[in-house]
């Protein structure tokens, strides 16, 4: 089968604004260097902290073999939630693929590979500030 669905944003994410035919240039060159059948991106609605259409393409895994998302940095940024998206991903055998950081996961140890990346990242503003 080997079909992927994309998934893009409309708004900023983590101080970043990539526009909508960008990421689906970088997620369809992805899937071809890596032979994946790419079907059209979902893009996320413009509303912060929403993730509708993310749950709409998880709700589409049974007749995908998995995900790709433009940036890690996209996913639910409320840890539950993402364990969330990363456990039905798990549960059901499928991958998650991340273009612009070449990752992919698709079982626990990957998953928390991805948790650990992000986490990293969440902080990163914190440590970038200059001492009072």
């Amino acid at each position: 089968m080997n079909r992927f669905r994309g998934y893009i944003f409309s708004r900023p994410f983590m101080g970043e604004r990539v526009p909508q035919h960008v990421q689906n240039l970088v997620i369809r060159d992805y899937c071809a260097r890596r032979q994946l059948q790419f079907l059209l991106s979902a893009t996320e609605y413009a509303m912060p902290g929403c993730d509708l259409i993310l749950t709409q393409v998880l709700d589409e895994l049974p007749e995908l073999d998995g995900i790709v998302v433009y940036s890690l940095f996209q996913l639910p940024e409320g840890r539950q939630r993402r364990s969330a998206v990363f456990q039905k991903l798990r549960d059901q055998g499928k991958a998650l693929h991340c273009a612009v950081e070449g990752l992919k996961a698709g079982n626990a140890e990957a998953f928390d590979r991805l948790e650990t990346l992000w986490r990293v990242r969440q902080t990163l503003p914190d440590c970038l500030q200059p001492a009072a």
